[in-house]
């Protein structure tokens, strides 16, 4: 009776936090199969784990804080000079953007690409916050402690991030 409460747990768990967890690999690595991967091993690491969990509000951060982890073993294991060179894909502008001419899509489809430029040129200590926080959604004290940086320097560097993807934007379109 045990191993099935701790199943329907877990499921329950996993339901609530896939998507999440699974974007946020995604964009860290922009690699399907790899993120895919990555978030495997963290749900398996989650449920092996799940009875010593103490505090079950904690799991969200648990597991983005696991996958990160992942992520940077994954970057040394394949002794990459720069973490999370790939591209990111920007795929959120469509739901928020409707375009009902081709000329509007074009439009579109031009921002993303400046966007993904710039993401790409950004450097990572300022593209992980922007990710966490516009993708993972994330607070600023959960983004501060996944970090473990103050979270008023969250805030700064997601100023920053906003600030240079502004800049870029406002240059491509004047």
């Amino acid at each position: 009776m045990e191993n099935q409460s701790k199943l329907i747990e877990f499921t329950l768990i996993f339901n609530k936090y896939k998507t999440r967890v699974y974007n946020y690999a995604y964009r860290m690595l922009s690699n399907q199969m790899i993120a895919e991967d990555i978030v495997q091993d963290v749900f398996i690491k989650l449920f092996d784990n799940l009875d010593k969990i103490r505090k079950k509000e904690s799991i969200e951060f648990w597991l983005i804080k696991t996958v990160r982890n992942e992520i940077f073993s994954y970057h040394r294991n394949q002794a990459e000079k720069k973490l999370f060179k790939e591209a990111i894909e920007i795929d959120e502008i469509e739901n928020s953007v409707l375009a009902s001419s081709p000329a509007e899509s074009f439009e579109i489809n031009e921002l993303k690409e400046i966007i993904l430029n710039e993401l790409n040129q950004m450097q990572d200590i300022f593209k992980e916050v922007f990710i966490l926080r516009e993708y993972a959604l994330m607070s600023y004290k959960e983004i501060a402690n996944i970090l473990e940086i103050d979270q008023e320097l969250v805030k700064s560097r997601l100023y920053k991030a906003r600030q240079k993807l502004i800049d870029k934007i406002s240059e491509k379109i004047s």
